[in-house]
């Protein structure tokens, strides 16, 4: 084989392997939505038990608008692949972002139902092909932050009920945390995904204990639109005496109780999706470890 034979085949492999690559962290990212969606009891969100806070969707829905969202997982991948962060890739993987919310609402007949895990899950699943896979998970995501600090001129100016919620209350959103790297996800979620399996605890048990840690400090801004600040400071109070007593009939009784409030963490659910992705492609290579604070884990029931 000559040369350019040899160029051509490289370029083959190549080619493949970033086809594959794509597909594979596509699929994670739908995967991730759907285990997230399916995990139970959650308090105030869809699972298997009922549809918590809201009144227009359904866990098939849900399933369904995970679903659609694959081919706009598998393109961001593929564009991203052994690049680096740039605003040109910021302004590419916004615009096939949003062609992707028009395949979601088609699917769901209007229904938001992953808008924001579009925009979190779409810069993680860039940030891993940029390394085709092989960064760390604090890697990945501190280059997702370097992508979301590029600006899109093309994005829509249109008020959001989140963008109206961070200039009302002064919080991050879902824009601040991915631009700071996720750092509720590094800071708490990994560590205690990794620390509840540790303790020996189901894999179920383990993703609630997941979920509620990010409860307990992230300043979510669904419930803050539907609730304002008191809303948001008895969610991170139950949160937090949940996570002390890992009781899972409490759990229950606090879904209940979200319900009853109107009180959604979707915020948290969409951390709780980007989590999930994180584990499935690099949950090696994090240590155990939460630096501020001891919970008790006891998977009490």
């Amino acid at each position: 084989m000559n040369r350019q034979q040899n160029s051509e085949a490289g370029k083959r492999r190549s080619e493949v392997d970033k086809y594959s690559f794509s597909h594979y962290v596509g699929e994670a990212a739908v995967q991730s939505l759907i285990e997230e969606v399916e995990l139970t009891p959650k308090p105030g969100l869809v699972d298997m038990a009922n549809t918590g806070a809201h009144h227009d969707l359904t866990v098939e829905l849900m399933k369904k608008s995970a679903e659609s969202l694959k081919e706009t997982f598998v393109e961001i991948a593929y564009i991203s692949h052994g690049l680096e962060p740039s605003q040109s890739i910021r302004e590419k993987i916004a615009a096939i972002g949003r062609e992707g919310e028009k395949r979601m609402l088609q699917a769901t007949n209007g229904v938001n139902t992953h808008k924001g895990a579009i925009w979190a899950l779409g810069l993680l699943v860039s940030a891993s092909a940029m390394d085709k896979g092989t960064f760390s998970i604090e890697e990945i995501a501190s280059t997702s932050g370097a992508i979301a600090r590029f600006s899109d001129r093309y994005c829509p100016v249109a008020a959001t009920n989140g963008s109206k919620v961070i200039n009302k209350f002064g919080v991050n959103g879902a824009k601040g945390e991915a631009q700071q790297g996720f750092p509720h996800i590094i800071r708490f979620s990994i560590p205690m995904l990794k620390k509840a399996r540790a303790f020996g605890l189901t894999e179920e048990f383990a993703r609630l204990m997941t979920l509620l840690s990010l409860m307990a400090h992230l300043d979510d801004t669904c419930i803050l639109h539907r609730g304002g600040l008191e809303a948001l400071s008895y969610a991170k109070q139950q949160a937090i005496a949940l996570l002390k007593t890992g009781k899972l009939e409490t759990l229950k009784k606090l879904d209940k109780e979200f319900t009853r409030r109107n009180i959604s963490p979707g915020g948290s659910a969409d951390l709780l999706a980007a989590t999930l992705l994180l584990d499935k492609i690099q949950a090696d290579k994090i240590e155990v470890s939460i630096d501020d604070e001891c919970y008790t884990i006891n998977g009490g029931v």
